[in-house]
């Protein structure tokens, strides 16, 4: 269950491959595309924190020169999988080491060319991407193999590089090219090795390529290894990173191919043993939980906290290659109770951006810091007010994503507090944390106003997860969000305070709230918060919610004049409506569970499900989360089906008006962990307590997982029969489980604790609330409801 595989070449798919078989490090990430293809089929190496504006169009992420780009002519017969008769072709991605595989068998004349190739991104070292690369022929005949670095970069809103030049020297050739906005150097070196070569083959040198002529011996297999190493000015201040490059191809190629092969896979190895999940009696399942933690490793930038994890990870330029709130939401837990060193470079990089968002919350008069929707480098927002075009007037639309979506700021602060209470890191506090939840707080208390008439701090005028309701007024989620980060702010703080007394008076000397923070005590007591109305239980996802037309998802789409109309906006067929995009009370039902009775849990969830869209890959898990958590883990299925398989299957929205939005999505990638983890595990950590309340697929045999908690590793089994939790021997302290409400076990440093199932409590199930005629799950293996 580790290996994605295709045995067919489908022209259609090129572009959804180049998600599918992607290969990457969090340094870089490389497209999934075939060694011969090139911009016109989006090859690209797409490099994570360096960003560049061409003239006045959306400034991106940089894609690199591509240093594996290789062709083969056979008997003047130039061989591709798009121009060429293929006999056979499979394409492969072993997830446990990631390496992408290819071999093809093309038919050229009456011979059979095959070609085979590996590559790999090295977790090992950041700036390093292998191949090896094979040729058979079952004839003799003139062979040519070019290879070197292609130029000719893919870009959306490009040219982003200029003044390229190349250098070549013995088995090194150098690409260098420069930025055109900020002048950034872009350096790909690639070194090649032959080792055995017909005697008889001629090099030629063309512009960063070498070319290599020889007469090929029937049934002799001629291989070749490239060692491409990628550096920019960023990775090296105050110099040119030519010779960091040059010098990191020639020791790759003095350790050899199958050497950087095994370091590489050792490192993921290590990605595993903290990650994986194991689950019996669902293979389909099985493979979708593998295949989206590698997706979102792949992305994870372990070896800098000056970055993070953008929407579409390192699959292209799309939405800019910026940093959104999906982030905070649905990768950092997952790193948090995993490998808690990246979750800490992800929050730290939040504190490097927030002179960004400091200047944003000014440009809208406001104090604080305001975080950018769209985050890149330095926190700048990069979101324009006119993101959409109307695709009837082909005029853009007025959005209020870049001005309206508070919830950012204090999901970032939500995140930080996950981290710290499940960790224990008190050092992040005193990096930065406590001071992006100090500006946090100030801005949210500078954006709310009081309502003399009501007695109360309300947040008017946002845009909450939905967002096809723009410029409402106390969106449930954003206002329980924000309590949360006031509550945190003033809390890290008093722990700052008595923990560390010097430090404290020299944040408060520097940043100056001390004469702030009663007012944030009075707004977080304050703050309006929406309750259940009394007779339905419903919470209104904002003000005046409930009174909008009540229409089914089917019937506003029924109205749509165009499958690519945008539905949100000023004027969009959603905004009258009470049909949202994606989960937004839902969304808070499932963050914050213990402050609702499980009733009004059901009945939102029942509600709120038949009016959502599920327009992003961000829905579906939340809905999944909550389900399991309520007592209906088959209902929750096929919403967790939808999300872990969501880029194997491509079946996610493309297009928002007319643009552009595909790629992978490492957001739903984590929630799929977390739908298994938090939902159908029940893990919930509360204080000093490890709570699990299971709840699996009734055709799950059994799931494992490991996690960490407070720098110690646990394992959990879950079976029909009984619930095990395992402690590490290597674990140093005692931890305390509490099982559904079985009451709390101790468990030693390696040692386990177990309950058997006819211990514990029946779980209550919802299907009075959850029924087929309130809501329609997504297509996927539907099962029955509970």
């Amino acid at each position: 269950m580790w290996t994605y595989s295709q045995t067919t070449f489908q022209k259609n798919d090129i572009v959804l491959n180049g998600n599918r078989f992607m290969t990457g490090n969090g340094y870089f990430g490389y497209r999934g595309t075939l060694e011969e293809f090139g911009k016109a089929e989006q090859t690209a190496c797409i490099l994570n924190g360096v960003y560049d504006q061409f003239e006045d169009r959306w400034r991106e992420p940089v894609n690199a020169p591509n240093g594996l780009s290789t062709k083969v002519s056979f008997c003047g017969q130039e061989l591709s999988a798009l121009s060429s008769p293929v006999i056979s072709h499979e394409q492969t991605l072993d997830l446990y080491a990631a390496v992408h595989r290819r071999k093809t068998t093309f038919e050229c004349g009456q011979a059979r060319i095959s070609v085979q190739a590996e590559r790999f991104a090295s977790q090992d070292e950041p700036h390093l991407l292998c191949m090896k690369y094979a040729v058979t022929c079952s004839e003799g005949g003139q062979l040519v193999i070019r290879t070197g670095v292609d130029s000719e970069v893919w870009d959306i809103n490009g040219p982003h590089l200029r003044e390229i030049t190349q250098e070549q020297d013995g088995d090194w050739l150098v690409v260098r090219a420069t930025t055109g906005e900020l002048g950034t150097e872009v350096v790909v070196c690639e070194q090649v090795d032959f080792p055995a070569l017909s005697p008889s083959a001629e090099g030629l040198r063309t512009e960063g390529f070498r070319e290599l002529r020889f007469p090929a011996e029937p049934g002799r297999e001629y291989v070749f290894f490239k060692y491409v190493s990628i550096f920019t000015s960023l990775d090296t201040p105050g110099e040119s990173p030519d010779q960091a490059a040059i010098s990191l191809a020639r020791q790759s190629s003095r350790a050899g191919y199958e050497k950087l092969k095994e370091a590489h896979a050792d490192r993921w190895s290590i990605i595993w043993n903290s990650c994986d999940t194991e689950i019996d009696g669902d293979d389909e399942a099985q493979f979708a939980v593998r295949y989206s933690l590698y997706q979102l490793q792949l992305t994870a930038p372990r070896h800098s906290d000056s970055v993070s994890i953008s929407a579409r990870g390192l699959s292209g330029q799309v939405y800019k290659g910026a940093v959104f709130w999906d982030t905070e939401m649905y990768m950092t837990p997952v790193f948090a109770l995993t490998d808690p060193r990246v979750a800490r470079n992800l929050i730290l990089y939040r504190h490097r951006t927030l002179d960004g968002a400091r200047r944003k919350a000014r440009e809208y008069g406001f104090r604080g810091a305001f975080y950018a929707w769209e985050s890149q480098e330095t926190g700048d927002d990069a979101c324009t007010d006119f993101n959409v075009n109307d695709v009837l007037t082909n005029r853009p639309l007025r959005t209020h994503f870049r001005d309206k979506q508070i919830h950012l700021s204090a999901d970032i602060v939500h995140a930080i507090r996950q981290y710290f209470e499940w960790t224990g890191d008190m050092s992040v506090l005193l990096d930065g944390a406590a001071e992006v939840a100090v500006e946090c707080a100030r801005f949210l208390y500078s954006y709310a106003c009081y309502k003399m008439d009501k007695a109360r701090y309300e947040l008017q005028d946002v845009v909450g997860p939905d967002e096809y309701h723009e410029r409402v007024h106390n969106n449930a989620y954003t206002n329980r969000m924000s309590k949360c980060a006031l509550e945190t702010a003033l809390e890290m703080l008093k722990i700052v305070q008595d923990r560390f007394p010097t430090e404290y008076r020299e944040l408060e000397s520097r940043l100056g709230f001390a004469g702030e923070m009663d007012r944030w005590w009075e707004m977080n007591d304050g703050l309006y918060l929406a309750q259940p109305e009394p007779e339905s239980g419903i919470i209104p996802q904002f003000d005046g919610y409930l009174s909008l037309e009540d229409v089914t998802v089917k019937d506003l789409k029924s109205r749509m004049l165009h499958p690519n109309e945008y539905l949100g906006g000023g004027s969009g067929l959603a905004t009258t409506t009470q049909v949202l995009k994606q989960a937004d009370v839902v969304l808070m039902l499932s963050l914050f569970r213990d402050d609702f009775p499980m009733e009004v849990k059901k009945r939102n969830w029942a509600y709120y499900e038949a009016r959502t869209e599920h327009g992003s890959s961000l829905s579906a898990c939340a809905y999944a989360m909550l389900a399991a958590h309520a007592g209906s883990p088959d209902l929750a299925y096929p919403y967790f089906m939808k999300t872990a398989t969501v880029d194997l299957t491509g079946a996610s929205k493309q297009f928002v008006g007319d643009l552009y939005i595909g790629g992978t999505h490492p957001a739903a990638n984590g929630g799929a962990w977390m739908t298994v983890v938090f939902g159908f595990a029940g893990l919930t950590l509360k204080g000093e307590k490890i709570c699990l309340s299971p709840n699996l697929p009734s055709h799950w045999s059994s799931l494992a997982f490991r996690f960490q908690w407070k720098g110690q590793t646990y394992s959990v089994r879950i079976t029909s029969d009984d619930i095990r939790v395992s402690s590490d021997i290597d674990n140093l302290q005692d931890a305390c489980f509490e099982f559904a409400d079985c009451g709390a076990s101790m468990c030693c440093p390696g040692q386990s604790v177990q309950w058997k199932r006819d211990e514990l409590p029946d779980t209550t199930d919802i299907t009075l609330l959850l029924t087929k005629e309130q809501c329609e799950p997504p297509e996927h293996s539907l099962h029955s409801f509970a």
